[in-house]
């Protein structure tokens, strides 16, 4: 079964979290808990957009140490006084390919291949060294998630400078 993706370029984002780091295999039981935790502080965070999710942001080849790991986070106004514990990132305005993935989290994998695949087939290119997003509306229930994956790509106007 062919899933619907679509192309679609944000503009910069403010985002502020947590940071998660751990082995590979670990993601798929840590991010969920982090998640929980991030919603019980939601308070804290100065200038929430009142949005219906959590973003979750990464970059697939990292060049260093800061940018290894998965983030956890609200979208924000601006970045002001960042609670203990949490980071701020700015992501910048970039085009993705998005395609919803609902079910279990531990079939997300299955998913990003056939969403890889399909950018592959369109010919457009991904950006591994560039931030990466999950929009998560469902997360409570790791069997039931409903996320957006928003893989980077080359913005095809750019590719012809």
């Amino acid at each position: 079964m062919e899933r619907n993706v679509h192309i679609e370029t944000l503009g910069q984002l403010h985002l502020v979290g947590i940071r998660v780091r751990c082995p590979g295999e670990a993601y798929v039981l840590k991010i969920p808990l982090v998640a929980k935790q991030l919603d019980e502080r939601k308070k804290e965070i100065a200038h929430v957009l009142n949005l219906p999710y959590q973003i979750g942001a990464f970059v697939v080849e990292t060049s260093s140490e800061e940018e290894e790991g998965y983030w956890v986070c609200y979208q924000v106004k601006k970045i002001e006084n960042v609670p203990d514990g949490m980071v701020a990132i700015t992501v910048p305005s970039q085009s993705y390919a998005v395609m919803k993935h609902q079910g279990s989290n531990k079939n997300i994998l299955h998913t990003y291949e056939e969403l890889h695949h399909w950018i592959e087939k369109s010919g457009s290119k991904r950006k591994l060294g560039a931030w990466h997003l999950e929009r998560f509306y469902h997360y409570e229930d790791t069997e039931q998630i409903e996320v957006d994956l928003l893989d980077t790509i080359q913005d095809k106007s750019k590719e012809m400078m």
